[in-house]
């Protein structure tokens, strides 16, 4: 059966994606900063190492929570967050994501809000990306603290929300490239 994580999950339990040939939660582990949301695991996503191990999961789910964290312009911590995000994501698996388009009012209008991502955010998440860019494009060269590897595979955004899915590029434990 998948295992599947919520981040942030509020006392919100519901799948919003159908990526990868799924349309509901496996066995589902739910983390959230507030206890009284009932989660399984307590965690501040300000902390960019979760408690999980390596490849554990089939896919990770953060539904209007990763604008709430990190500040915008601190890409050191972006990086190290979506880099734990793809450790603990086995080869293949997926991170599918809302947040506020950054045309929407809410994207800077919630005074929680402390950074908007968009389309050229997930640039930065790609090994590929960074061969295609560097040295031709003004995008900044990340990978001296970036290692982790995502394809984009879903983008939608309107005036309101933007909603994305990545897949984690990496070789898995049985290919003999892995060791």
């Amino acid at each position: 059966m998948p295992r599947d994580l919520l981040l942030g999950c509020g006392s919100r339990r519901d799948w919003r994606f159908n990526v990868g040939g799924r349309t509901a939660f496996g066995e589902l582990v739910t983390l959230d900063a507030v206890a009284t949301h009932r989660p399984d695991v307590v965690h501040d996503l300000r902390n960019p190492k979760l408690p999980f191990s390596d490849d554990e999961f089939d896919s990770i789910h953060a539904y209007e929570v990763l604008e709430h964290i990190g500040q915008q312009g601190d890409a050191e911590l972006l990086l190290a967050q979506f880099s734990d995000y793809w450790r603990i994501l086995k080869p293949g698996g997926y991170l599918c994501a809302t947040s506020p388009s950054w045309k929407s009012m809410w994207a800077w209008g919630d005074p929680s809000h402390s950074r908007v991502l968009t389309s050229g955010t997930l640039l930065f998440l790609s090994q590929a990306e960074y061969s295609r860019q560097i040295g031709v494009t003004p995008m900044t060269d990340f990978r001296y603290c970036y290692r982790a590897d995502f394809d984009t595979v879903h983008v939608t955004e309107n005036d309101e929300a933007f909603a994305f899915a990545l897949k984690a590029v990496k070789p898995s434990r049985l290919d003999p490239r892995f060791v």
